[in-house]
């Protein structure tokens, strides 16, 4: 692997990792009003990432396969949302109370979930590059690195900032939000040194991430945006985190 492949797959962590610092421009005490609009917001983003940064590639990956192109997106999505759902039949209730809207546990887990398989989106295109089977340059690969690296940066501060807003200390959660990212670098690396093998799965994969993510918007911050008292502005900020996210995405994509 040449030293400009490494640093393009560590380009989209560095972007996770900016993001995440934005745990620091965050008032000490969360007003019902900023909590509701951080999770409106969180749960456009995750929404808008969830449909074109996951389930639309993992269709577009299985195109030989016809009319039945959705399939193994479909089997990841139903996986990845009851895998989630498993974690909470076998967590203790106490566990699961804390887990769920006291640190944001599982907010950081499909977070994490979505930047494995984008990570080994990005090593596959530098494995075709090293193996010499390419569409486009080393540059072209760059760009998508850091393209990817720009849409992770909201989604590391949706990891973070509600993190501490819930209470979690400052530290915590910026650390939270950076280790987010570290799984994408290791999905790309792993990817370039075994394409052969992980590269057909990778559309379930990017399924899964997306059943985790719709399962954490559904249970988790739709329901925290209207308990906190202020739906319209949630609403609207999940509205505005849709659009920036899949702005985000078709533009840089």
């Amino acid at each position: 692997m040449t030293w400009m492949s490494a640093l393009g797959i560590l380009i989209p962590f560095f972007g996770t990792a900016l993001g995440a610092f934005g745990v620091f421009f965050l008032q000490n005490e969360m007003s019902g009003r900023v909590r509701s609009a951080l999770s409106g917001f969180a749960g456009g983003i995750m929404v808008a990432a969830s449909v074109w940064s996951l389930l639309i590639p993992a269709v577009e990956r299985c195109e030989g396969l016809g009319t039945l192109a959705f399939l193994p997106a479909v089997l990841g999505l139903l996986c990845g949302a009851l895998f989630l759902l498993l974690i909470d039949v076998v967590t203790p209730c106490e566990e699961r109370e804390v887990g769920a809207l006291g640190d944001g546990r599982r907010m950081l887990f499909a977070v994490t979930l979505h930047n494995l398989p984008e990570g080994m989106a990005v090593g596959a295109v530098f494995a075709g590059l090293l193996a010499e089977e390419r569409v486009g340059t080393l540059a072209a690969a760059m760009v998508l690195s850091v393209g990817v690296a720009v849409q992770n940066v909201p989604e590391g501060a949706i990891v973070s900032m509600p993190q501490y807003s819930r209470g979690t200390s400052r530290g915590r959660a910026l650390w939270s939000g950076i280790m987010s990212g570290v799984v994408e670098p290791i999905g790309a690396a792993v990817t370039v040194l075994a394409a052969s093998v992980v590269l057909p799965l990778l559309p379930f994969l990017l399924g899964f991430a997306a059943g985790a993510m719709l399962l954490v918007v559904a249970e988790e911050l739709i329901p925290d945006m209207v308990e906190s008292g202020h739906v319209h502005l949630g609403a609207f900020l999940f509205t505005l985190g849709f659009a920036l996210m899949m702005t985000l995405d078709v533009t840089l994509g």
